[in-house]
């Protein structure tokens, strides 16, 4: 800007985290329709609107980079669970799920299905038709979109469990094109659920190679995050080279006590891609419990349960599950059987390989919660905060300007979002005023919707979207 001009706001004393990854530097930012237009020292800006920072920490929006916000921003477009940690933007359609295409199908209510939560009415038979729903919506964050691979074998397959014939391969790279040319990022697939976990590997090379001519990328729950988890791995990253398509691998974990330690060696993989030219990312979640469909073989291998939603048994949603089986005096199978279609939250990762993780250097955050969870993993409205408060201020796994990093820039430029997830003049203005000594998660597994401390204001595209207090 030139001195005498006037901003809309400008934001006074802030240490600023560019995104960069380097330290926080005092400095003065001014945000005019919707774009940052001059950062350094302002005292002589004209401004319609100050804020003072008093020292605070001022970041890039939060990008969350797994969610399954798709149809709750629909039902609640102020997204409270994710503005309140700082997050602008949300990745949606993973883990092989999206709200479309869904075709005529009416028996879709097995994981991952049912993270969309339950059905109100609307079907979307094109991706289109859910983008044109969405933007009239007007949401508070910003969207980036990706398409489920497992609606693709729904809305084209008779048999959605079986291998697709060539008419049916074809028609999944029309859905495949329909999506792309829609707005999608790319696919998701979720290897581990029904219908995704008999696709063939070549299968999904075919679709990459649909999804490389868009410029897109491959978002992968892989086929298997615990026995088979650097097999899966390997998997991932030969869909990448071989469909000429990024890959990011999902909530990245080496689940069951018996393979805790793996990460050395999944991460090594990934390395030698790296090296190698290919493009990779993945992202994690701060927490060693994950949450999904509850699913017997998911069970087996954690130490504990909890069951977050169960249509079979809502008052069983919040308790544990080895207390529902003595409850009911049944074992594990019998007790599933009657909770589903339900939801689950599974401790069975070590502290020791989620630190190995976060802490790679490529690794960007997802809290991959499910709001529509009757009781929700805390990670829905805790994992930004927790990243900050705890991993990087209580913890030093990294620094405060690594950890500003890993969820603003390195997203960004995962997922091509170039006038995001930096501060610098001309960058859309998705900002995150916090206190950097006392921002820290609150939610816990028995109180899962408490909101963060420390986040003082969120704005998005210039629009303040939540201020503390």
């Amino acid at each position: 800007m030139i001195n005498g001009d006037t901003c809309d706001l400008l934001i006074t004393g802030a240490t600023v985290f560019d995104g960069s990854g380097g330290a926080g530097l005092l400095a003065d930012v001014a945000v005019t329709d919707g774009q940052i237009t001059a950062v350094g020292a302002l005292a002589s800006l004209k401004a319609r609107d100050v804020m003072i920072a008093d020292g605070k920490a001022l970041a890039p929006g939060f990008i969350d980079t797994h969610t399954h916000d798709d149809m709750a921003l629909l039902r609640q477009p102020s997204h409270a669970s994710k503005v309140t940690q700082g997050v602008t933007t949300v990745v949606i359609g993973n883990c092989g799920v999206s709200p479309a295409p869904l075709g005529p199908r009416d028996d879709l209510t097995e994981p991952p299905f049912i993270f969309l939560g339950r059905s109100d009415g609307r079907r979307f038979d094109t991706y289109g038709e859910y983008a044109e729903t969405l933007a009239r919506a007007q949401p508070d964050v910003n969207v980036v979109k990706l398409v489920g691979h497992s609606n693709l074998r729904a809305a084209t397959m008779a048999d959605p469990h079986s291998q697709p014939n060539d008419d049916e391969m074809n028609l999944m790279k029309t859905h495949l094109d329909e999506a792309l040319a829609a707005g999608c990022a790319g696919f998701s697939v979720g290897l581990a659920y029904p219908t995704g976990n008999v696709a063939s590997t070549d299968e999904l090379i075919e679709l990459a190679k649909v999804t490389a001519g868009y410029g897109g990328l491959y978002a992968t729950h892989m086929r298997n995050e615990s026995d088979f988890v650097e097999e899966s791995v390997e998997e991932s990253l030969r869909i990448g080279c071989e469909g000429g398509v990024p890959v990011v691998i999902s909530h990245h974990k080496c689940g069951g006590k018996a393979n805790w330690g793996k990460s050395k060696k999944t991460l090594a993989l990934v390395d030698a891609a790296i090296a190698s030219g290919q493009s990779v990312h993945l992202d994690a979640y701060p927490y060693t419990a994950s949450s999904t469909g509850l699913m017997a073989k998911f069970a087996k291998v954690a130490e504990r349960v909890l069951v977050t939603e169960a249509d079979g048994a809502p008052g069983q949603a919040g308790c544990y599950l080895d207390q529902i089986m003595a409850d009911w005096d049944c074992d594990l199978e019998v007790a599933v059987k009657r909770l589903l279609p339900a939801k689950a939250v599974y401790f069975q990762m070590s502290d020791e390989d989620l630190d190995r993780i976060l802490g790679h250097p490529f690794c960007m955050v997802g809290s991959d919660g499910m709001p529509s969870d009757a009781h929700p993993h805390p990670r829905l409205w805790g994992t930004f905060p927790r990243v900050l408060g705890h991993y990087a201020r209580e913890r030093r796994l990294f620094d405060l300007g690594e950890a500003v990093r890993k969820i603003t820039a390195l997203p960004a430029t995962c997922f091509g979002l170039a006038d995001r997830g930096r501060i610098a003049v001309g960058m859309v203005a998705d900002l995150v005023l916090f206190d950097p000594e006392k921002i820290i998660d609150r939610a816990t597994y028995e109180m899962p919707e408490r909101v963060s401390e420390g986040v003082e204001m969120v704005m998005a595209s210039g629009a303040v979207r939540y201020q503390a207090g």
